[in-house]
């Protein structure tokens, strides 16, 4: 068996990740949050992630959004066979114009989270989620904790990587709002596939998966 490691998204779990489904060769290993430092980098925090792989065997790592960019960060310095990111950026260059305009007025610092939580609650409503997950999310939503909200917007919008990883799979949906596939270079875009696509379009994330682990 070889391990798939997985690292969600900021806000969410391996909940995310339920549809996912591998080949059967293959084991899937979900990297828990842990507690940052106050203002801690990305890389910093990646490497400690990192304690969770046993790089000793050969191994793959798939990271969704946040988590995508921690899955770079982690194949600079141990070799997965393929880093794999789904609705994710490899590099800071990537994100959105806006991103960096949020950095320069230290929007992460003063907008209160619990207006970002209010906001992705209600946005639940109207996205194509099945109730059933739209359940899940909302109680993601709620059990997560506003001070690594906050820690993990502020590690984004500082992150300094501009080093695309070797054997990268970038699977991104052409309608993600959060980051538009118009600023990357995917390796497959699902059309019409939104941020939470590892929700609601699995089943062709899946197919991807399959090909790329055969």
């Amino acid at each position: 068996m070889q391990n798939v490691y997985f690292i969600s998204g900021l806000g969410a779990d391996e909940r995310i990740f339920k549809h996912i489904h591998l080949p059967q060769q293959f084991s899937a290993v979900y990297i828990p949050w842990i507690q940052p430092q106050s203002n801690e980098s990305l890389e910093s925090y990646s490497r400690k992630m990192s304690a969770a792989i046993n790089p000793s065997e050969k191994f793959y790592v798939i990271g969704l959004s946040l988590g995508g960019m921690i899955a770079t960060e982690i194949a600079r310095f141990i070799k997965p066979e393929k880093t794999v990111l789904i609705s994710s950026i490899p590099v800071i260059d990537f994100l959105p114009w806006y991103y960096k305009l949020a950095r320069t007025v230290n929007l992460h610092k003063w907008l209160p989270i619990s207006m970002i939580k209010h906001a992705a609650w209600i946005k639940r409503i109207f996205s194509p989620e099945t109730s059933e997950d739209k359940s899940m999310l909302r109680k993601m939503i709620r059990d997560c904790d506003p001070s690594f909200i906050r820690w993990g917007l502020h590690a984004i919008l500082y992150w300094k990587n501009k080093t695309i990883p070797d054997n990268l799979v970038m699977i991104h949906g052409t309608a993600d709002r959060i980051l538009p596939i118009k600023n990357t270079r995917p390796t497959d875009a699902i059309k019409g596939g939104g941020h939470l696509m590892v929700l609601n379009r699995a089943e062709e994330i899946n197919q991807i998966l399959h090909s790329l682990l055969k």
